[in-house]
This record gives structure tokens, sequence and C-alpha cells, in this order.
């Protein structure tokens, strides 16, 4: 009997872990999306990034260090080279491998995950090769998982930033994410963004010290005082950009791709159902 009793008791204890495990693992402030919903989300991303072309789910911009890959436009470092941006597109390869997606020999062997081209001159002379080619072609075959890996890469952005906010700021800051989490609008801007500038965590995303993440756009919102949270976010956004490009030690960014930058946050409107 009584040992009995204590097999009921290690019973009773292993499912009291399970739920309060359960509970810590729950994300502070989560998303809910139908696949339909993803799925028009990232169509939404993809032509942000791309216009809707294949060519560029493989491709290096001038004058950049890095190639960027997906409908994400994921950053793909070279061997050796630094860069004050968040590395994303190895991120993405280790979520496939995890989710068991099925991927080039070449790219699932890699150890590190280094991009192949040396630099962008090496990577135009191979651009229409076999490899980059089937690279574009599986990368247009992925494209939900893309936009799994972007919308689960949201949730867990969105608790850092909420576990970096000082503890007496916190209900403030989980307010504006919960209004802009109700709306379809406001999920795909969320995702949008941090896609697209990353969290503003990083002291390396900074120009004078002023950050140009999703973070910073967040905290510039108590700002602003008319309008729902996406069109307060919208503004926000738009002011975040337009400080980083003042800021930028490169000219380009104010005169090539600022305009650019608001015509994309722009897109974050009311969207009703899809």
């Amino acid at each position: 009997m009584r040992r009995f009793r204590s097999l009921i008791a290690l019973l009773l204890l292993t499912v009291a872990l399970t739920v309060c495990g359960a509970a810590l693992t729950k994300p502070d402030v989560e998303l809910k999306l139908s696949d339909q919903q993803l799925s028009w989300i990232a169509g939404k991303i993809y032509q942000n990034e791309c216009a809707g072309k294949v060519d560029c789910l493989v491709h290096w911009s001038e004058g950049e260090a890095f190639p960027t890959l997906g409908i994400g436009h994921f950053k793909w470092y070279p061997k050796g080279v630094e860069a004050p941006y968040a590395e994303s597109f190895p991120e993405l390869v280790q979520y496939m491998a995890s989710e068991s997606v099925g991927m080039p020999e070449w790219l699932a062997d890699m150890n590190p995950i280094d991009a192949p081209w040396p630099d962008r001159e090496t990577f135009l002379l191979h651009q229409h090769g076999p490899q980059v080619e089937f690279l574009r072609w599986f990368l247009d075959e992925t494209r939900h998982i893309q936009a799994r890996f972007m919308y689960e890469r949201t949730q867990d952005s969105l608790d850092e930033i909420l576990d970096a906010t000082p503890k007496e700021d916190r209900p403030a800051m989980r307010e504006r994410m919960d209004e802009l989490r109700s709306t379809l609008g406001g999920i795909y801007a969320l995702i949008d963004y941090v896609n697209f500038k990353g969290e503003g965590l990083s002291d390396r995303e900074a120009y004078h010290g002023q950050g140009w993440g999703l973070r910073q756009v967040l905290l510039r919102m108590d700002d602003i005082d008319q309008g729902t949270a996406l069109e307060r976010f919208r503004v926000a956004a738009a002011d975040v950009l337009k400080q980083r490009a003042n800021n930028a030690p490169n000219a380009d960014e104010r005169k090539k791709w600022l305009a650019g930058w608001l015509n994309r946050v722009s897109t974050y409107r009311d969207l009703g159902q899809v």
C-alpha cells in the first residue's frame, strides 16, 4: 500500500510539473493566425521585398557585403563578413531542419552556414547557374515555412522586447502589443516590421545611439496621441525610419531607400478579414 501511494504521489508530481512547465513556456504576448491569414501575410511580405519576382529570392544588392534570400530577404553573410545587422538566413535553415524540410544537400550539410560566394562579383558570375537557380526554386516552393519562421520569430521578438522593458513600463508596452495583435493589420505590421528592421535590441543596430527596430517604433507610439494603435504604429514607424536615414553615415539611405521604406509602412492599415 505504501509503495502504491508513493507511485500515485510521483504521478501527481509529474503532472504538476508538466502543467507548470507549460505555463512557464507560454509566450507573454501570443499571436494567433489561421493558415489562410498567414499565407496572405506571407504574400504581402513577398510583394514588399521582391515585388513578387522569383529572381529576387536569391539576390545581392549593389553596395551590400552580403546576399539576401527568401520572401523575407533574410541576410546571409559570407565567411569573415561582419555587419551591424542581424543575420537571419542561417536561422531559417536551422528552423527548416528542425521541421524536417527537405533541403538541397549542400545547404543541409553546411557547417558553419556561410554564404558560398565571398563577394558580389563572384555571386553575379553564378547568379544564373544551377546552384542559385535551384535555390530560388526551393525558396519559392517553401514560402509557407518561411512565413511560419517569420511568425514564430515575431512571437519571440515580442517576448524579448517585453523582457527588455523596465518593469514599471511593461504594462504600457504590453498594452500597445495587445492593441496591435488584436487586428489582422496589426499582426501584419508587427511581423513585417520586425522582419524588415529587426527587434531594436542590439546596440550595433543604431546610429548615434538611436535604433530603428520594432522596440523603438513601439516606444515612439507614446508620442502620437491620435488614431488607432495601427495608425499610431504607422506614423511612429515612418518617424523612426526618417530618423535612421537622417543619422546614417551613408547618404544612400536617405536618397535611395527612404522613399521605399515609407511606402512599405504605408501598407500598415486596417485590413479587415481575409
